[in-house]
């Protein structure tokens, strides 16, 4: 008799430890969707058209740096727009075309200032010397 009562005690535990996985699971579920949502808002379109100058990410500059080393390379002109941010570049020094990722780009700050044709110019001056 007792065996029958442990039996069914066991029985009952795994249920209920099952009960606990699927609400974990429903819950790890729910988490996820909510962390993709708010990753989402952060991740910035780049949109470029064809024509538009653009600067590439160099990634080797990366594994040594340089303290006044740019790590853009450019500018390049976007030739062909591709679904799924694939761009085709080309330099102007060369005929040969690049196929890159947008995440890897991003507009040449001269291009958008004759865009807006709108400059700010701030002219520096020496320091006065103490001595003086």
């Amino acid at each position: 008799m007792d065996y029958e009562r442990a039996g069914a005690e066991r029985k009952l535990q795994l249920q209920e430890l099952e009960s606990l996985r699927l609400e974990a699971y429903e819950n790890y579920r729910l988490y996820k969707e909510k962390v993709k949502v708010v990753h989402d808002k952060s991740i910035k379109r780049r949109e470029f058209q064809p024509g538009d100058l653009v600067l590439l990410y160099n990634s080797i500059i990366r594994l040594m740096p340089g303290k006044l080393r740019s790590r853009w390379d450019g500018p390049y002109r976007v030739e062909r727009v591709e679904p799924y941010g694939v761009f085709h570049l080309s330099h102007p020094s060369s005929s040969e075309l690049i196929k890159v990722n947008g995440h890897h780009l991003k507009l040449l700050n001269g291009e958008k200032m004759a865009k807006n044709q709108e400059l700010e110019i701030f002219l520096l001056e020496d320091p006065p010397i103490a001595g003086d």
